[in-house]
C-alpha cells in the first residue's frame, strides 16, 4: 500500500478503472466479486427510538435503506442501543439520568429487537446470521443485528438468548456505565474490563459472536485483546487529533488503534463531526491506514445517529472510494477498507 508520505498521485490509473463494479445506474452494484461493502456500524432511522421520545426526531428507516441499496451497500451491523432509554442529547455532549435497575436492561433490548422485526417486514433488506448472508447477488442489503452496549447481559445465559434471538456482535460499552468494564468518557471502574466482561468476552468466542471495543477505555480495550480467541472490531472510531476536537473523547491513541489490528481486526473509519469535512475524513482514514495497515481498517458510519456527519447517505458511498483512489490507493486496496475486510472478520468469527 502507498503511504501518503510516499505518495504518487495514480490519475491515469483511477481513470482506467473508475467505472469498474459499477451497475447501469452508476453505483456499485452487491456481488460476490467485485464490489462487497460494508458498514461496521449504523441505526438506519434510529430505528430503536420507536415508542419513545429519546435520541432526538425519528428519521425515515425505510429511506435510508433504500439508500443503502441505491448506494450498493453490501451489508452492515444494524444496531440496537442498549442504554437508549436512560441517555439525551445535550449541546454538552451525551449524558445519562441513572443507571439500570435489575431487569431493566434486558427488558429494553427484547423491545428494541421487538421494534426491529416489526419494521422489518417493511425493509428492502435481507436479516442475515452468516457471512453466506452476505456474499450474495441480491441488491438487498444484508443486516446483521448488533447490539451498542452490553448492560443486558445481566448473566452468560442472556449471550445464549441473544445469539438465538438472532444478534451477531455486541459493543461491549456505550455512554452508561456497565458492569463489563471501563468507557473512553466516563471515570473508570474497573481498570479495565471487569471479571463479568472477561467471561462475556470468553462466552461470545465460543459462540460466534463480534466483539466491538467501540467506545472503551485503552485499558479495557487492552484487557480484551489478551483472552479474545477472535478478531475483534472497534466499529466507529477515528485517531486523536487536537484535543479541542468536538467530541475529541471518542477519538483513539495509535497505540490504541494497533491493539486492535494485532488481532487481526478491524477499525470503523468514522465521519463523524470531529472530521471538518469529507475531504478531511478520507485523510484521516488514511492516518489510520498508515498507522494500523490497509487490512485493519473498513468503514463505520453511525448512520442515522451520527454527529454532525460528514458523510451522511448511502449514495455517497461512491464517491467515498473514488475519493480514496485519487488519494493513491489501487482498487484491491480501497476494495479492502470498503468491506473486504470487515467480510474477513465476519467469516473468521461469524462462521
Amino acid at each position: 500500500m502507498l503511504k501518503r508520505r510516499e505518495f504518487i498521485h495514480r490519475a491515469s490509473a483511477v481513470a482506467a478503472t473508475g467505472l469498474l463494479g459499477l451497475n447501469a445506474t452508476g453505483c456499485a452494484s452487491n456481488n460476490k466479486t467485485g464490489s462487497l461493502t460494508f458498514d461496521l456500524h449504523c441505526h438506519p432511522g434510529v430505528f430503536p427510538t420507536k415508542g419513545t421520545a429519546r435520541f432526538g426526531a425519528d428519521t425515515d428507516v425505510i429511506k435510508t435503506v433504500n439508500d443503502m441499496n441505491s448506494g450498493g451497500l453490501s451489508g452492515a451491523f444494524f444496531s440496537l442501543v442498549a442504554d437508549m432509554p436512560l441517555i439525551k442529547i445535550t449541546d454538552k455532549g451525551v449524558t445519562y439520568d441513572r443507571t439500570y435497575e435489575k431487569g431493566e436492561a434486558w427488558s429494553e433490548f427484547k423491545r428494541q429487537l421487538n421494534v426491529f422485526k416489526e419494521l422489518f417486514s417493511s425493509l428492502d433488506a435481507r436479516w442475515v446470521t452468516k457471512s453466506t448472508g452476505l456474499i450474495s447477488d441480491s441488491k438487498k442489503v444484508a443486516a446483521f443485528i448488533a447490539c451498542e452496549g452490553g448492560d443486558f447481559i445481566e448473566g452468560l445465559d442472556r449471550l445464549d438468548e441473544a445469539y438465538e434471538d438472532g444478534i451477531r456482535s455486541v459493543q461491549l460499552v456505550h455512554y452508561v456505565p456497565n458492569h463489563l468494564g471501563d468507557l473512553q468518557t466516563a471515570e473508570s471502574q474497573f481498570n479495565g474490563a471487569s471479571e463479568m466482561g472477561k467471561e462475556v468476552v470468553k462466552k461470545m468466542n465460543s459462540l460466534g459472536m463480534v466483539i466491538d471495543m467501540a467506545h472503551a477505555s485503552h485499558k479495557m480495550v487492552k484487557d480484551v485483546t489478551a483472552i479474545t480467541d477472535s478478531p475483534l472490531i472497534l466499529s466507529h472510531s477515528i485517531l486523536k487529533m487536537e484535543e479541542d476536537r468536538p467530541i475529541g473523547a471518542r477519538a483513539i491513541s495509535e497505540d490504541h488503534a494497533r491493539l486492535i489490528a494485532e488481532t487481526g481486526g478491524v477499525i470503523g473509519a468514522w465521519p463523524s463531526g470531529f472530521n471538518k469535512s469529507f475531504d478531511e475524513y478520507i485523510d484521516n482514514t488514511l492516518r489510520l491506514v498508515d498507522v494500523v495497515g490497509i487490512d485493519h481498517v473498513g468503514l463505520g458510519t453511525d448512520m442515522d445517529a451520527n454527529y454532525k456527519p460528514v458523510f451522511d447517505n448511502y449514495t455517497q458511498l461512491f464517491q467515498w472510494k473514488e475519493a480514496l483512489k485519487e488519494k493513491g490507493l489501487s482498487n484491491e486496496e480501497v476494495q479492502k477498507l470498503a468491506g473486504g475486510n470487515a467480510l474477513r472478520v465476519i467469516k473468521s468469527v461469524v462462521g
